[in-house]
């Protein structure tokens, strides 16, 4: 049996996998209409954690954070079966992941962070990139159990909150790259060109393929041989600022961009390749 609390996009669609393959699932949800749009699957949908928790061997979330998991945990507790597993599935902060794996430790559980770069259609077919790490013993006990949720599961070792620290540097990077495509939009309004018309750019434009190349300048520090000197990259940052100012078009990250390109070239670097803006980052 498995218990599975949290029953949002992501959530919902692991239980309906999980009843594909034969899985006896219970579930629960703050908002119980979610939950029990799975019973005609043949999940068992209960309106207490701790109901949830009796007779699972698995312990499974996707919530909001940490404050939620803390919460529903402690509500499920009282259920929870000896030797039950706790697989917790949230973004949640790495100081929480620490904090809860030495407290279930105590407590005599095991508790395993597995957060996910899945959206529902890869919960639902068992694919994208799920990431553990910690205690190698604990992750071979619901490794078989993991594999068979996503497409790929990478174990980053024995650092237990490293699984949650990636996370957040996968989802920063996102959270950048879905701003820089908004932002270019920003700038082919400035400059009459449809958002539709500005992304036909990428059918012939792959920057995604510069990024092994870019990231390993940046680690080598390679800056005195410039593809692109940082001048001439704030010249463009330039050009952008004012095309946009001039049709009264309002850039969210570029000007925070430029600022940091003015202080590096103060420093001296203005005839240095560009990735010398993560210098700070790197030293």
């Amino acid at each position: 049996m498995i218990a599975f609390y949290g029953m949002g996009l992501l959530g919902s669609n692991f239980v309906r996998a999980l009843r594909r393959h034969g899985e006896d699932v219970k579930v629960w949800n703050r908002t119980a209409a979610k939950a029990a749009a799975l019973e005609p699957l043949g999940a068992k949908v209960v309106s207490d954690p701790a109901e949830a928790a009796r007779g699972a061997q698995r312990i499974h979330l996707t919530l909001s954070d940490d404050a939620a998991v803390d919460d529903v945990l402690e509500r499920a507790r009282p259920g929870f079966a000896q030797g039950a597993i706790i697989v917790d599935h949230t973004t949640t902060s790495p100081k929480g992941v620490v904090a809860r794996v030495a407290r279930w430790t105590e407590r005599g559980f095991v508790f395993v962070h597995a957060p996910v770069f899945m959206g529902p259609q890869n919960a639902l077919e068992s694919t994208g990139l799920m990431l553990v790490s910690g205690d190698p013993k604990r992750i071979d006990a619901v490794k078989s159990s993991l594999e068979k949720m996503t497409g790929t599961l990478l174990n980053l070792g024995p650092r237990v909150d490293k699984a949650a620290a990636f996370k957040l540097l996968g989802n920063l990077y996102l959270m950048s790259l879905t701003t820089g495509l908004a932002e270019m939009f920003a700038l082919g309004k400035a400059l009459g060109i449809p958002a539709s018309e500005a992304a036909t750019l990428f059918q012939h434009f792959n920057p995604g393929a510069t990024i092994s190349a870019r990231v390993k300048r940046m680690l080598e520090a390679k800056f005195a041989s410039p593809s692109w000197e940082l001048s001439m990259a704030r010249k463009d940052a330039r050009l952008m600022i004012d095309a946009a100012s001039e049709a009264g078009v309002p850039l969210a990250i570029l000007p925070a961009i430029a600022k940091r390109m003015d202080a590096v070239i103060a420093e001296g670097h203005g005839n240095e390749d560009w990735t010398i803006l993560a210098k700070d980052a790197l030293e």
